[in-house]
């Protein structure tokens, strides 16, 4: 097929929207969205076990993941991510379509059951694609690759989409992406392109003109090696306090002060609630470090509110124990019901610590819920800890843990009344299929009004809890993911350890000591390396950073908790260990894979927090105590080296690295440090992913000519003159507070371009938007976007709405009443995507920033610049 450039330029749009429309994903969409729900239908218990209506068994049958062996039985001819699946690609010229999932996705088992064992379907993908399957716990390096590979291909369609799981990469055979999405339904469904239809799409792209979809490939796979390594640093700033203070700040600015919590945002004060471990440990840490005066007050309040919220909310199990993976309200009410082994390591040490800092009770029972959970549910008979329990039965997400006011009824008889009160019986069902339990009311409160004490009431209510958890386990088990693997392990070890020291439980010590002697013993090979993950009696895979630097954190908390020296020394030569196989000597920092892992198209070196803290991070942490414990100057060396190449992040972007932002307040507390000689960190100019506002130019041009489904600039160069300037006038000469005024932002647009109109028309274009950012919570409302004028190109049947030349956008600004006499800080931004007859820029945002007093009451305001605000001229 010989598609001219026009040709070209149709199918790019076509496949982009189809992407951008189909990306859903699990935290995108709403748990209790009965219209896309799958059909319920039994799900087996034991991922071995063939489902009754099997016909088909494919290579995954061999692994041991949980994950891939729930698609043992797709008519899809799955590979394993390996050398077979590779050379196949290769000798019959096929895209690969690689598929990352984990076991206890809920969107995962949604489309494994509507698309994957469709045979319609599966017979499309085997016969023209190379379909490879992968769970992202076991190989954590291909998930990070190609999740940043779907942020680039997002960013160069301006596709406003996240990353999710399903994680579904269209890639060559070399293994290099050039499209992709989440989770994709069977059949259209609301304007999304269905699964059948995407494949068909690829599969004509890559017959029509393979050449440029490989080069189109080749530049998302270089983008996504130069976001994946950091430089060596070049300039430098010292260590001092300051950095931390800056840290722990820029994490309480996003305090939700109302409900608890933090990285909340007003602009959407409903999106979900996550613990944000690794940011809560360094508000902990603020509260004892040397010189946090500054700073303390604060923490508390943010640290002790927000443990609070997650303890008496439905994130919480309050029958069974342990945190769910995260709350999809604001109010910390209704979770998203996966319980994850990372999670739950982290939070008992939380816990544990909080206990110990302010004695407070629940603090105690919440740390022993959440070791009591692990050692019944996801505890090895030999020692190690499982990874995960599953959220849905019978494709209905949370039915496990849901109760009707009948069965409780039934359940409690007279005791009713007094559970509702405390679990919020009495307040409208959030969860559509029953009430998940929360608390809302203090055991104090409750006791005063039932006139009895505290200790009184809560010997009732754990009778009764007892009672109802006994009838749940009664229920259909969850599916257990029960891989061992050794990172999460290690959190579980380090949150165990803490809890039995902090809590004089010689059980939870006990517990976690043969844990970390199970995997010193199982999962190691003869030369001593780890491996990443055991089941079923093998040990496989190579280990990864978090894992050695995971297991070493928890093997410290056990030589803290039980003086054994032992537990030193097997951190010590794990650490030395850790150092021969991932250390960079050129660049310094570790990297994520040893020096002879297999070759992938970028090797990844992160400093970044997510659900978990970064190898990198937690790395630190340890050299600066190995350093304290063995009087060893390696490791304070490393430790340094280490601050030194990440310092441009910590300066820039402290709330994404809160482990580091702690390791540098450690590095300052230690005894070892030389007050005198401040250690100089690099700043420059760091850029960070493609969803953050620094973008890299080379790939800034986008060239609709190209039959990509990126649409990557190739030999295109970056505009040397900006293609869009702007201007802003105020219809006054001061805000005035309690009132409106009009705002105008006056656009200029380079000759033989131009920007679509808002709205877009056609409907899959980016439209011109306009936003603000305020200080003193100024807010835009009736905002009026000009009319567009069409713009006709070829090969399109309808032709553009754009502007060209000048577009003036005008909106209303309400100033608060109490910001009278207050200076404002305004940010206005456009975004906008320049185009001409042959070449599209990325999407870009214009910002313009001033300050502006806002009027005392009283003071008089005039009108000005009011050429701006005439009305529209109708022709």
């Amino acid at each position: 097929m010989d598609c001219n450039q026009n040709t070209k330029w149709w199918f790019a749009l076509i496949l982009a929207t189809c992407f951008i429309n189909s990306n859903w994903n699990h935290q995108m969409l709403s748990a209790n969205d009965d219209s896309q729900k799958a059909p319920q239908q039994p799900s087996s218990d034991s991922p071995e076990s063939p489902k009754e209506t099997a016909k088909f068994t494919n290579r995954l049958s061999k692994e041991t993941s949980p994950y891939l062996l729930l698609h043992q039985h797709n008519p899809v001819d799955w590979y394993p991510w390996g050398p077979e699946a590779f050379e196949k690609a290769k000798q019959e010229n096929k895209i690969i379509f690689l598929s990352i999932g984990y076991s206890s996705c809920y969107w995962c088992h949604v489309m494994e059951r509507l698309v994957f064992e469709n045979p319609e379907i599966a017979k499309y993908m085997n016969e023209n694609f190379v379909n490879i399957k992968v769970d992202r716990e076991e190989r954590p390096d291909i998930d990070d690759i190609y999740m940043t590979s779907l942020s680039v291909y997002f960013h160069l369609i301006g596709a406003p989409a996240n990353g999710g799981w399903p994680l579904s990469m269209f890639l060559t055979p070399e293994r290099e992406p050039f499209a992709g999405g989440t989770y994709f339904p069977p059949t259209d469904q609301g304007g999304q392109m269905s699964f059948p239809r995407v494949l068909q799409r690829v599969n004509q792209l890559w017959s029509a003109d393979k050449k440029q979809v490989e080069q189109s490939a080749t530049i998302i796979a270089k983008e996504v090696a130069r976001l994946q390594k950091e430089e060596a640093a070049t300039e430098a700033i010292a260590i001092e306090s300051k950095l931390v203070s800056a840290g722990v700040r820029s994490i309480n600015a996003g305090y939700d002060s109302e409900f608890g919590g933090i990285d909340f945002s007003e602009v959407t004060p409903n999106a979900p609630k996550f613990p944000t471990s690794s940011k809560l440990v360094l508000l902990q840490y603020d509260l004892e470090a040397p010189s946090n005066d500054a700073t303390a007050a604060e923490s508390a309040k943010v640290l002790y509110h927000t443990l609070d919220a997650m303890a008496n909310g439905g994130i919480y199990d309050h029958l069974g124990g342990g945190f769910h993976r995260y709350s999809t309200d604001r109010y910390w009410h209704v979770p998203h019901f996966e319980k994850m082994l990372y999670d739950n390591g982290q939070l008992a040490s939380l816990y544990a610590n909080a206990f110990a800092q302010t004695g407070n009770v629940q603090y105690k029972q919440v740390t022993e819920g959440i070791i009591d959970f692990v050692l019944r549910e996801l505890t090895d008979p030999q020692g190690g800890f499982y990874s995960a329990l599953d959220a849905e039965t019978d494709g209905v997400e949370g039915e496990h843990y849901a109760w009707s006011k009948a069965e409780l009824k039934t359940a409690l008889d007279d005791n009713y009344n007094l559970f509702a009160e405390f679990y919020g019986l009495n307040e409208p069902a959030r969860f559509e299929h029953g009430f998940v339990l929360h608390r809302v009311t203090s055991l104090e409160a409750l006791a005063e009004k039932q006139k009895t004490t505290p200790a009184a009431l809560e010997t009732r209510l754990a009778a009764m809890r007892q009672k109802l958890h006994t009838l749940r386990n009664q229920r259909k088990p969850l599916l257990k993911d029960d891989k061992i693997l050794i990172s999460w392990n290690g959190l579980m070890i380090e949150g165990m350890a803490t809890a039995g020291r902090v809590l004089k439980r010689h059980d939870y010590t006990a517990a976690a000591e043969k844990a970390a002697q199970f995997i010193l013993d199982q999962m190691r090979n003869d030369q001593g390396h780890l491996y990443r993950s055991y089941r079923s009696g093998q040990a496989r895979l190579n280990a990864y950073l978090d894992d050695y630097a995971f297991l070493v954190q928890g093997l410290l908390a056990l030589h803290e908790a039980t003086g054994k020296q032992h537990w030193l020394d097997q951190a010590r030569q794990l650490t030395d260990l850790q150092i021969e196989l991932f250390w960079d000597q050129k660049e310094h920092g570790f990297f994520f894979t040893t020096h002879d892992h297999e070759q992938l198209i970028a090797r990844t070196k992160n400093a970044y927090d997510a659900a978990i803290p970064s190898g990198n991070s937690i790395s630190v942490r340890n050299l600066i105590r190995l350093s304290e414990l063995t009087q060893e100057p390696k490791y304070r060396q490393h430790a340094d080296q280490s601050l030194q190449l990440f310092g441009r992040i910590i300066k820039r972007y402290p709330a994404r690295c809160a482990q580091l932002v702690q390791a540098v307040g450690e590095y300052l507390d230690s005894p070892l440090n030389q007050k005198q000689s401040a250690v100089p960190l690099p700043v420059g100019d760091f850029r960070l992913a493609l969803t953050d506002a620094e973008e890299p130019e080379q790939l800034a041009a986008v060239n609709p000519g190209l039959e990509l489904l990126a649409a990557a600039g190739l030999g295109q160069a970056s505009p040397k003159k900006k293609l869009v300037t702007a201007k802003a006038y105020l219809s006054v000469d001061k805000l005035p507070a309690g009132k409106t005024c009009q705002v105008a932002i006056v656009l200029a647009i380079e000759d033989s371009w131009h920007i679509n109109q808002n709205p877009p028309s056609p409907d899959f274009m980016v439209p011109t938007t306009f936003t603000i950012k305020s200080a003193q919570n100024i807010k835009l409302s009736k905002v009026k976007y000009p009319t567009g004028h069409a713009f006709k190109v070829a090969g399109f049947d309808e032709p553009l709405q754009v502007y060209e030349k000048q577009a003036i956008i005008r909106g209303t600004l309400t100033i608060p009443p109490g910001a009278a006499g207050k200076e404002e800080e305004l940010e206005l931004n456009v975004k906008y995507q320049a185009c001409n007859d042959k070449t599209c820029i990325r999407p870009t945002t214009v910002s313009l920033k001033g300050k502006f007093r806002i009027a005392k009451p009283g003071e008089p305001i005039k009108q000005v610049n009011q050429k701006w605000f005439q009305p529209e001229k109708k022709n």
